[in-house]
């Protein structure tokens, strides 16, 4: 039967999709912790594919179990011939979850049921901790039968996960710390911050399996470890000497293998875990100086973090637990279950699309790395649309984003009236790359950024109480406010922040950033006491939305550009009227644009404007927060998690796709989807992730 589609009706067959089952990532966040320590499942089944890098680059953990002697997987793919072995029998998976800090597998097999979590303790208040490149794999096991049954778990690494390119020669190591034994691989050259790009991955520094010395296990550096558990149950006995090798599987570069014995286990459940951890020595280099993570700034060694990592698993996790409650518990109350769920998604992958590092002198600095897009670093129109995340969470780490762009934005080799793109392309943040870079004007985005820079630093402030941080570089914001009242009522041809879309003049949505950016900048003024220039740019900014509505006005909606009749565009950047408390515009803007809306609803969402049917899913949230009435809310969030559930793009979520098709047009695994998190600032709540 052909489904007709009704404008602002989500189909039945959508709806049906859902009712009675649970949820279904385009991909799950593993191991999420920074753009370069990244792994993902990709597919239903955490056994359908093999684990990759957000990149899609494989990245292989395999995971075996063996039950009274027969061995079964539950984790990665097997293809015929891998290992020169016939595939072993895939567990059933009979659920997967997602909270905000954890991914929690379900399987059945031969009277037993295990359970398997990713535990990515990514507290935004807690910066030590948070600022760990650790997660932790962790198991469960219990009879489902009456019977005890003999279990042994067994995890294998890939070299892969240290290098680039799979030629790149490694080496390998084991070491102990405080009640740990730790597994190692590196690439052999290890040479530390050489080069920058969008889809690279990390080959300095070394992963380690981390494997606590009281689960008993056994473990080995060999590229025999999954055919001899399979056959034998047991782990090789010598490891693999013949170092450096290639890391690719025809290197014969030795594999990562640990065996966990459960024992004998019955219906009390048995449990087990180990670290997944990456360390890099160096992990930005910041104009010229090469910076440490933050847990690094005291001078903690790495074998310190991991076993104070190991030490306090079972308080992280337990606070894992209550931050998870609390958090969705929240989002529910802010937005209803598709809002909660939606936020649970993409909640680690926010955070992981950043590193955090130290400055000199210990000062916390948080850079966003632009995934699949050109992988610039600090990125304004990035952090703008994450920012809600951070005011939500922890304004402090917003802070720390903005800290070293407004430096950069304050040296003399920056001579431009308007606000920078960029610090650099990931992890050398040294000047901006984009556009025309600091050379000339060509392709920049001046009214966008200046905008966008305002915009955040008042918000901040505001949140945080006080006005120290606008206080320091109110020279920058003073010479970005002139500009905006030059440029901003009615924009030149400019790019804006979707600036696949191309330049486009006298952008209406455009226009509102800036007449809400004047506004933000008169708070900024007289919270540092400059009462005169508050006083003119308040009469300057008072003007503008009666000039705004009568060149935007088209009939039952505004233009996307003023001088475009017939066309239209989400309107998404009137959000901070509200949450600024400026109150510029009058209600009856977005509530007109609301009734047009209605009209323009896809299956999967709202188009950006009229000229494509692709769309955004962080700007779509922030339009669906416009809206006055919470079923126009509820209709779209909803088509956003339909989208969701069965958009055939099985990649880390993203942001950029076709709104009737599901489809992903670019862009993956990016800071951006922190944008969805504004319904929640909106709300206010007095408490989230506090604990």
């Amino acid at each position: 039967m052909r489904m007709r589609w009704v404008a602002g009706v989500v189909p039945a067959v959508l709806c049906l999709s859902m009712a009675g089952q649970e949820h279904r990532a385009p991909a799950v966040p593993l191991v999420a912790n920074d753009p370069f320590f990244s792994l993902w499942s990709m597919g239903d089944r955490l056994t359908d594919v093999p684990v990759k890098h957000w990149s899609e680059a494989a990245q292989p953990l395999l995971g075996l179990i063996r039950i009274d002697g027969k061995t079964y997987r539950w984790m990665g793919s097997m293809p015929r011939g891998y290992f020169g072995m016939e595939p072993v029998e895939a567990m059933k998976q009979s659920s997967v979850e997602l909270t905000p800090l954890q991914s929690k597998y379900a399987f059945e097999m031969a009277g037993l049921e295990l359970r398997v979590t990713f535990f990515t303790p990514l507290f935004p208040k807690d910066l030590d901790v948070m600022s760990r490149p650790v997660t932790y794999l962790s198991w469960s096991a219990r009879s489902t039968d009456g019977r005890q049954h003999a279990v042994d778990l067994m995890l294998d690494v890939d070299p892969l996960v240290a290098v680039d390119q799979p030629a790149q020669p490694v080496t390998w190591s084991r070491l102990h710390a405080k009640g740990l034994t730790l597994l190692n691989v590196g690439s052999r050259d290890q040479q530390t911050l050489h080069q920058s790009g969008d889809r690279v991955r990390e080959d300095w520094g070394y992963f380690h399996l981390v494997v606590p010395d009281a689960a008993n296990a056994s473990t080995a550096l060999s590229l025999d470890g999954v055919p001899s558990f399979v056959k034998s149950g047991e782990l090789p006995d010598t490891d693999e000497v013949a170092m450096p090798a290639p890391a690719g599987r025809r290197g014969h570069a030795a594999h990562l293998a640990a065996k966990l014995p459960l024992g004998s286990v019955g219906g009390t459940a048995v449990e087990r875990h180990v670290e997944l951890a990456y360390t890099d020595g160096y992990s930005i280099e910041y104009l010229g100086r090469k910076l440490r993570a933050y847990w690094q700034r005291n001078g903690m060694k790495e074998s310190e973090m991991l076993a104070l990592a190991d030490e306090q698993y079972p308080e992280l996790k337990q606070r894992g637990d209550r931050f998870d409650a609390d958090t969705m518990a929240e989002m529910e109350r802010a937005g209803g279950a598709d809002y909660s769920y939606l936020t649970s998604l993409l909640f680690r992958q926010t955070i992981a699309a950043h590193k955090l590092v130290a400055d000199l002198d210990g000062t916390p600095m948080f850079f966003s790395k632009e995934n699949d897009s050109n992988g610039c670093i600090d990125t304004v129109d990035v952090t703008y649309p994450s920012s809600p995340f951070f005011l939500l969470f922890n304004p402090k780490l917003l802070e720390a984003q903005l800290e070293p762009l407004m430096r950069y934005a304050a040296l003399p080799r920056w001579r431009f009236p308007f606000a920078p793109h960029d610090l650099g392309t990931y992890p050398l943040a040294n000047g901006q790359v984009y556009g025309g870079g600091e050379e000339n004007e060509e392709n920049q985005m001046p009214v966008e950024e200046s905008g966008n820079l305002i915009l955040m630093i008042d918000a901040l402030e505001r949140r945080e109480g006080n006005w120290s941080f606008a206080k320091k570089y109110m020279p920058q914001l003073t010479l970005w406010a002139k500009y905006l009242e030059e440029k901003g009522l009615d924009p030149e041809n400019q790019l804006s922040t979707d600036d696949f879309a191309g330049h486009l003049a006298h952008n209406t949505n455009l226009s509102i950033k800036a007449i809400e950016a004047l506004g933000a900048f008169v708070q900024i003024a007289r919270g540092v006491g400059e009462t005169k220039l508050a006083d003119h740019y308040e009469g300057v900014v008072r003007k503008m939305p009666a000039q705004w509505e009568k060149m935007a006005l088209d009939g039952d909606h505004y233009r996307l550009a003023f001088d475009q009749p017939g066309t239209w565009s989400q309107k998404y950047n009137l959000v901070w009227d509200d949450i600024l408390d400026l109150h510029l515009f009058p209600k009856q803007v977005m509530e007109t644009e609301w009734r047009f809306y209605m009209t323009q609803l896809k299956p999967y969402g709202l188009p950006l404007d009229n000229r494509k049917t692709i769309t955004k899913l962080d700007w779509e949230v922030w339009t669906a927060s416009l809206s006055a009435k919470p079923e126009q809310f509820q209709d779209l969030i909803h088509r956003l998690v339909v989208w969701s559930d069965s958009t055939s793009s099985r990649v880390p979520t993203t942001d950029y796709y076709d709104a009737v098709n599901g489809k992903q047009i670019s862009f993956q695994a990016r800071s951006v989807v922190g944008g969805v998190f504004i319904r929640a600032l909106m709300k206010r709540p007095e408490v989230v992730g506090s604990k």
